[in-house]
């Protein structure tokens, strides 16, 4: 239990890890109706049990990629799948395929692009800039593909990469 003393919060040694392993988050929407952003989820447990001074930049830029495109996914309707527009730039978009990570601070994108040609982005993680999509899949035969899920797999737990089943 945290006591004030002059001031300071005290914590036992286990509370301060928790509170390290926990990140702070938090998004204002002027529509009272918006979906709940990946700010406002709890984290997967897997990513909880590390605490954030453990991770590398890029490693922690890795997670948090993942939980956006999650929980994006979340909101698509099955004609449509994830990509990713180019901030500040006018390359197009990027139909993500796969997410990496280079530490200590290298994030690395992998799909293809409008006509289907291989593209990878190499980003430093002080640069990271990334625009979520929604684009018509691929073709109609097909259902639409939820990367973010299969980015999880990784990730200890179900499904969810949560921990539920």
């Amino acid at each position: 239990m945290a006591d004030k003393d002059l001031g300071h919060t005290i914590m036992t040694a286990a509370e301060a890890e928790e509170e390290a392993a926990l990140p702070r988050s938090g998004a204002v929407h002027t529509d009272p109706d918006a979906p709940a952003g990946a700010e406002g989820r709890p984290l997967p447990k897997e990513l909880a049990r590390r605490a954030l001074a453990k991770k590398s930049p890029a490693e922690w830029a890795y997670d948090r990629v993942i939980l956006y495109i999650r929980n994006f996914e979340e909101q698509l309707d099955s004609a449509h799948e994830v990509a990713m527009g180019f901030t500040g730039s006018d390359a197009g978009i990027l139909r993500i395929e796969g997410v990496g990570f280079y530490e200590p601070d290298i994030i690395t994108f992998y799909g293809r692009d409008e006509d289907g040609a291989r593209t990878q982005l190499i980003q430093h993680v002080s640069q990271l800039n990334v625009i979520l999509r929604a684009i018509p899949t691929s073709t109609t035969e097909e259902p639409a593909r939820r990367i973010g899920f299969q980015l999880t797999s990784g990730w200890m737990g179900g499904d969810a990469g949560d921990g539920s089943a």
